[in-house]
């Protein structure tokens, strides 16, 4: 009897310890190989089309081939109602919470399917190139190794807060390493056509999971209101979970476009 319940034990435990290194190690290796697929087919596409890449400072935020419908998707930080994808996942790092008005709601904004990146996102300090989708749904765009946009918040390069949430820990991991980032440091968008540079100017290294001021049009925290901005301007906002490996609490990091 004891020698079965041994075995049982053991056999129980095996089981655990393969589900911990598919999640941790094997999900991370699928994400990131589908990350880096979706970045060069993008480049590809971009490569095939119409107009080089270039630098713009431009408040408009009019690129082209860059739009988005922030009602779509999970409904995910909507004004009407909590984002129900971000429910305390232990590694998206969402902020919980009502919605930030993108700043120029008269511009164009065509449809996009939730699960097709449109833009790629580069971090020279970490050497990371991912793709950008809309919407923070794990399944269709976290998941996949994919970094999300908070819908309703600003486009790539013009006024308002481009606000972006990512897996630390499993799933491609893309933000796992953002703690690392200073002021100064380039945060680099590129959507078809057009290349937006961003620069690191502040970090949050704590806060809570409905701190919805660190993604508002000028991100300020609720929490903690020493942290963060106090005019309008062009900003990007990063948030994931920290510690590593909980939900507990979010870390952010703000910058603002760079000039011409």
């Amino acid at each position: 009897m004891l020698w079965a319940c041994a075995e049982a034990i053991t056999t129980v435990g095996v089981v655990v310890a393969l589900l911990v290194v598919h999640q941790v190690w094997w999900t991370n290796r699928q994400a990131a190989a589908a990350a880096r697929e979706q970045v060069q087919a993008l480049e590809s596409e971009w490569a095939g089309g119409a107009g080089d890449r270039s630098s713009s400072s431009s408040s408009s935020g009019s690129s082209s081939g860059s739009g988005f419908d922030s009602g779509s998707g999970s409904g995910a930080f909507s004004s009407s109602r909590a984002s129900s994808a971000a429910g305390g996942d232990s590694s998206s790092g969402e902020v919980r919470g009502g919605g930030a008005s993108a700043s120029s709601p008269s511009a164009a904004r065509p449809p996009v399917t939730q699960d097709r990146a449109y833009a790629v996102l580069r971090i020279p300090r970490l050497g990371l190139v991912v793709p950008v989708a809309q919407g923070v749904d794990k399944r269709s765009v976290l998941d996949k190794g994919y970094v999300g946009q908070y819908p309703g918040t600003a486009r790539p390069g013009e006024r308002g807060n481009f606000a972006l949430a990512g897996h630390r820990n499993t799933h491609g991991e893309p933000f796992r390493y953002i703690n690392r980032l200073r002021e100064g440091d380039q945060l680099i968008v590129d959507v078809k056509g057009r290349r937006y540079t961003y620069v690191v100017g502040k970090v949050l290294a704590e806060t809570t999971e409905r701190d919805t001021g660190v993604i508002a049009p000028v991100p300020r925290s609720i929490v903690k209101p020493d942290y963060g901005y106090g005019e309008a301007g062009s900003y990007i906002t990063l948030t994931t979970c920290t510690p590593e490996y909980t939900s507990k609490y979010r870390l952010v990091v703000w910058g603002t476009l760079a000039g011409p």
